[in-house]
């Protein structure tokens, strides 16, 4: 019987060929990977970590210039990968199964906070070792059925992983506390940021494949009772064969500065006080690949804001890639009500900072007439990318459709549009309502890669802009200024310079987009492209400190200087000859502190 069954597992073997050949021995397996950042380019240099399953070092390889890299020839058994590059957080994913003649496939996205490695299988080859025809003769016989029997709570055996060593259920934690200052937060087309000074963003594994996070960001406002806070918890679940999606909820309370003989309310709610912005949303979506080729990304935030009245606004979000493969790629976005910050973020280059900035993005709200409007935006969007070389180029056309647009508004007199002004959570300024307007609009951008982490883009269109029609108002009454804004197609530009110093690890980023004077924009808020223009001349920058001995993590200063020249303000006299300005961008000047761990 024994010699039997030498016979049959040498068969086994070398049937069908007669010779043995590495390519139909596949006694072993391997991992492959590609390493990205935030904005989906690959990174090089990136230092890979193949550990066993006693956490020691087997492997080390430093990525492509894609990108990319390859641990081959594994024994069959469970591995972790480690991924470090300098200013990125360090990636980590426990319990990889490696089985004969499989090769697994690692997605890596490094960021500032919140790096993620996925795992994707592909599936066993059967023309190696053992074929399915063989295993049932090799079960029938005597001799080798207690070999091949099955362990009923053996988790390897039975294609799952290899329970944690720790046992404890929260792994791969990452997170991040930041304190900041400056005269002002930052209001845009997105929405108005209250800088409350101190924010806080953790991540962690739950068992292994369910990921939580909670931040916050909270403050007390001057002048007023009332604490500013905003909360959000995210729970999404990775799988390796079934896409799962990510529910958030986030609530957020802020209390409006409120000035000495300006009045919000008209009317008999005239001596009210000013009341508290409080919204509460609830957020679902997904990414799920339809072919190989193409991918879909979708959603829906159902928010409520409690401001005068209560207000819902619901908002839908989608965005399709077609990959051309080395063509481009070929992408369509919609989203309607708040602004998608899912598709805007995931364009952005630092994705863990992001976060922290949608947590602290209040709704646009504005006054019409003593009455609370939110503004909503509604964008069709197609675009085209593609990299040949160190270079990529992209355009994109795009339709906005704007209701109760609202844009920061500064005067000296207080009595200007009594029951049209809003206070500005984001500066000391107030926020005017300039009703609705449509837009199409075109872009084209080049990027240049150069040196090692430095990179240079050009961008240009036109789009549909708001300017006044008089520059005199023969009342101080808001609509009148409102009814003399009118749509105006400009051409506009910008340059960005984005790179990191070697020695010391700065990383600066440098912007600086022209319209034409007397105008407001642009608006538009890219969900296919990778960078949204800014009005003016803006810095950020971002200095790695020294590690402090004994402590874990990294400290980090950052600044930013939004609108530094002042452009974009509009003055307009007003009917008692004192001066008015709508300005889209404020001016503002913010740092701090930030602790990632």
């Amino acid at each position: 019987m024994i010699r039997t069954t030498g016979v049959v597992i040498l068969a086994a073997i070398l049937g069908g060929t007669g010779t043995l050949s590495g390519a139909e021995l596949k006694l072993f397996g391997s991992i492959q990977g590609q390493v990205r950042n935030g904005a989906g380019v690959g990174q090089m240099g990136a230092a890979v970590f193949l550990m066993n399953r006693y956490e020691r070092i087997v492997q080390r390889v430093l990525t492509a210039p894609d990108g990319r890299f390859r641990f081959d020839a594994l024994t069959p058994d469970n591995y972790s990968v480690r991924v470090s590059l300098s200013t990125f957080v360090p990636a980590m994913r426990n319990n990889i199964p490696v089985r004969a003649g499989m090769e697994s496939f690692l997605n890596i996205q490094l960021a500032t906070l919140f790096s993620s490695i996925e795992l994707v299988y592909s599936n066993p080859s059967q023309t190696g070792l053992l074929s399915d025809d063989w295993k049932w003769v090799l079960r029938s016989s005597t001799a080798t059925r207690p070999v091949l029997r099955f362990l009923p709570n053996d988790p390897w055996l039975n294609g799952g992983s290899a329970p944690s060593k720790s046992g404890s259920p929260f792994t791969a934690t990452s997170g991040l506390v930041r304190v900041s200052a400056g005269d002002q937060g930052i209001s845009s087309s997105l929405g108005s940021e209250a800088d409350l000074g101190t924010a806080f963003a953790l991540a962690t594994s739950l068992f292994g494949s369910n990921v939580v996070k909670f931040s916050g960001n909270f403050g007390y406002a001057p002048g007023t009772n009332t604490p500013t806070t905003g909360f959000r918890t995210s729970y999404s679940r990775h799988s390796d064969s079934v896409s799962s999606p990510n529910v958030e909820l986030t609530v957020r309370q802020a209390a409006l500065r409120q000035r000495a003989g300006q009045s919000f309310f008209s009317g008999q709610g005239a001596n009210q006080a000013t009341p508290t912005l409080r919204t509460m949303s609830v957020k679902v979506s997904e990414k799920t690949n339809i072919t190989d080729a193409m991918s879909l990304e979708y959603g829906a935030v159902l928010e409520s804001v409690v401001f005068i009245e209560h207000l819902n606004l619901f908002s839908p979000f989608a965005r399709m890639t077609y990959d051309l493969g080395r063509l481009g790629l070929i992408e369509a976005g919609f989203s309607s009500g708040a602004p998608a910050l899912d598709l805007i973020a995931h364009n952005r280059d630092d994705s863990g900072q992001e976060a922290l900035l949608g947590l602290a993005m209040f709704p646009r709200v504005s006054l019409n007439r003593g009455r609370a409007r939110v503004q909503r935006n509604e964008t069709f969007e197609l675009g085209y990318r593609r990299a040949a070389g160190s270079r990529t180029y992209a355009a994109s056309v795009y339709q906005d459709f704007i209701r109760d647009a609202a844009v920061t508004f500064d005067s000296e007199n207080n009595d200007f549009g009594d029951g049209d002004r809003l206070p500005d959570l984001a500066s000391r300024s107030s926020i005017f309502n300039m009703g609705n307007y449509k837009t199409i609009g075109y872009s084209g951008s080049v990027t240049q890669n150069f040196l090692t982490n430095w990179n240079a883009t050009l961008m240009a269109g036109a789009t549909g802009m708001m300017s006044p029609g008089v520059s005199t108002l023969e009342s101080n009454s808001g609509s009148e200024l409102r009814q003399s804004m009118r749509p105006v197609r400009k051409a506009w530009a910008s340059a960005r310079l984005t790179g990191q110093l070697p020695s010391s690890g700065t990383r600066v980023i440098a912007s600086y987009v022209w319209t034409p004077d007397g105008t407001l924009g642009p608006t538009h808020a890219y969900l296919t492209q990778t960078n949204t223009p800014q009005l003016g001349m803006n810095f950020q920058v971002r200095q790695p400190l020294p590690a402090v001995a004994g402590m874990p993590g990294r400290l980090e200063m950052n600044a930013e200087l939004r609108n530094l020249l002042a452009q974009g303000y509009v003055p307009i006299t007003s009917a008692d000859g004192s001066m008015l300005l709508l300005i889209q961008f404020p001016r503002s000047f913010r740092g701090g502190v930030s602790f990632i761990f």
